[in-house]
């Protein structure tokens, strides 16, 4: 894009000058508006959700019995104590969910389980009152494995969905961005899955993989822009997080809202528990996005209400960033299209205030996190610093804010290795 188009857009929306910038910024939604205008515009409901959980369920007996699981794959909701003196925070821990250690054990391992179903219903291999345990059986697997799954991943998705489809026999082929980790890939491949590595970003990675995908039969590519069936997966934690407020004793009601802040890349997971919520909650829940300052691809998307049409290398931004699961040139159209009157706002963060928030929670609460899993700290603290009350279709004022309970969504990490980890807390002190 040339300097004239670029200040043609800066003039319509005054917040990308701040954002080629590199500054860090909150970008408070206009097109926010009440739950039930927004969601029967949607092409899936609440049932959807249901659905899928349901789903989820029949699959427990294969993932205790193959991952020695004992209960659902479901994450902690961690009280974190003294983070701010006046507000009720908790730390919603996806970085300790079982298989895969990230948010992405939600959507990618739902995805594939709803894949191997329906494989196996068509060829009359498997019925809905089975007990699914079956499935560890060698013989699924030998079947499995005449059928290929092909992801793209900044590291993540790519480990949820080469860990499940390993398990269940599946050919699995993930192509990984040049931000993905080494360690992730390394992981990958003691499980024997195929790593395609590349040097562009990973907006290219997902159009080679798709386009290996395509060129065969049985070939089965996930995507992480456009699925519904990902999206379903992270609804999901929709419903559980009422169940785990109610026992609690969480009481969420107008007096006392729910925040939630979750960390964005590409969308797929943060607008799927977005959509949950929002079906669960309705007015009472308002969520934010956080991304970093040098990948704020959602942000560009919704502010420019363009979507996917721009990169933010389109604006010169380098999409260089240590958070590597958010490390994302362009934004999902779908989730951006789904999710734009859903969507409370978007703040972005440094690298360094990443490192920051690594550091007090290894610190005061012995919790540890990769960077991009951190980022919604960032949210937390500009929410809390406010000091008038947030105008907009909603009314959020400074009291209810005060009064609200603060959910700061963690993304990943209790896989990460022992000395990669001791490796950011060095930087961090530095």
């Amino acid at each position: 894009m040339n300097v004239e188009q670029i200040n043609k857009w800066i003039n319509k929306v005054p917040i990308l000058e701040k954002l080629m910038a590199y500054n860090p910024v909150f970008w408070m939604n206009p097109n926010y508006t009440y739950s039930h205008n927004a969601l029967k515009k949607l092409s899936f409901s609440i049932s959807d959700m249901i659905d899928a959980e349901s789903r989820l369920m029949r699959f427990q007996p294969f993932l205790e019995k193959a991952f020695d699981l004992d209960g659902i794959i479901e994450s902690p909701l961690i009280e974190l104590e003294e983070y701010h003196k006046e507000s009720k925070v908790f730390l919603k821990g996806d970085h300790a969910l079982p298989i895969s250690g990230s948010i992405k054990a939600r959507g990618g391992i739902y995805e594939i389980l709803r894949y191997t179903e329906q494989i196996l219903f068509k060829y009359d291999l498997l019925h809905i009152n089975d007990d699914y345990s079956i499935l560890s059986n060698e013989s699924y697997q030998r079947f499995l494995n005449k059928f290929e799954i092909v992801v793209s991943s900044t590291g993540n998705l790519g480990l949820s969905i080469g860990i499940i489809s390993a398990k269940l026999g599946f050919k699995v082929y993930v192509h990984m961005s040049h931000d993905a980790m080494q360690w992730k890939k390394d992981m990958l491949r003691s499980l024997g899955v195929h790593v395609i590595e590349h040097t562009s970003d990973y907006s290219q990675a997902v159009i080679e993989g798709r386009k290996a995908s395509d060129s065969k039969e049985n070939s089965y590519f996930v995507d992480d822009e456009n699925s519904i069936n990902l999206f379903m997966g992270y609804a999901v934690a929709g419903l559980r997080l009422r169940n785990q407020l109610k026992d609690k004793g969480l009481n969420v009601s107008k007096e006392s809202p729910l925040f939630v802040y979750i960390p964005c890349g590409v969308g797929g997971g943060p607008g799927g528990i977005c959509y949950g919520l929002k079906e669960v909650f309705g007015d009472l829940v308002h969520v934010i996005f956080v991304e970093p300052t040098h990948a704020p691809c959602m942000l560009l998307g919704m502010a420019t209400e363009t979507h996917d049409e721009f990169s933010v290398q389109d604006f010169n931004l380098d999409n260089i960033t240590i958070a590597d699961g958010l490390a994302v040139g362009r934004a999902s159209k779908f989730v951006g299209k789904t999710i734009e009157e859903l969507l409370f706002g978007i703040a972005t963060v440094e690298d360094d205030e990443l490192l920051i928030y690594l550091k007090r929670l290894v610190d005061q609460y012995e919790l540890y996190l990769e960077p991009s899993a951190l980022a919604g700290f960032k949210g937390l603290d500009v929410l809390l610093k406010q000091d008038v009350d947030l105008y907009g279709n909603h009314v959020i004022t400074t009291t209810q804010i005060k009064n609200g309970t603060h959910i700061v969504w963690s993304t990943g990490g209790n896989m990460v290795p022992k000395g990669v980890m001791e490796k950011y807390y060095e930087n961090a002190n530095k």
